[in-house]
């Protein structure tokens, strides 16, 4: 099934990646994003901390989005240092991170409203 343009495998196997870093140890988990970002540990299970850790791709996604402003700006204001292929890189790399975390939001909120129609 295709859902805005990131089928539903494609999603399923991004969330197993996920989990598979997550059951690493922190310094090695999400490419090192859990170290270098702060997330706390449960103290003994070794688990991520779920807000943690949407805080922190939150926080990743803004960041590659401030630097692919940035270096726009650079470029229109005849920056030498920055190319038109550097901007066009950066500005896609933004869009990607946002379309797939519009995704996973998307997701989640199907998930919470699949929860919430539960019958009990």
């Amino acid at each position: 099934m295709k859902t805005g343009g990131i089928d539903a495998s494609r999603i399923e196997s991004m969330l197993a990646q996920l989990k598979a870093a997550a059951q690493r140890p922190q310094s090695d988990a999400i490419g090192g994003l859990a170290a270098s970002s702060g997330i706390q540990q449960t103290q003994g299970a070794g688990k991520v901390n779920f807000s943690d850790a949407l805080k922190a791709s939150l926080n990743q996604v803004n960041k590659v989005q401030v630097e692919a402003e940035q270096l726009g700006k650079n470029f229109t204001m005849g920056d030498d240092s920055v190319s038109l292929s550097d901007v066009m890189i950066a500005g896609q790399k933004a869009n990607i991170s946002f379309q797939a975390t519009v995704q996973v939001r998307n997701k989640l909120v199907s998930a919470y409203h699949d929860i919430m129609n539960m019958q009990v």
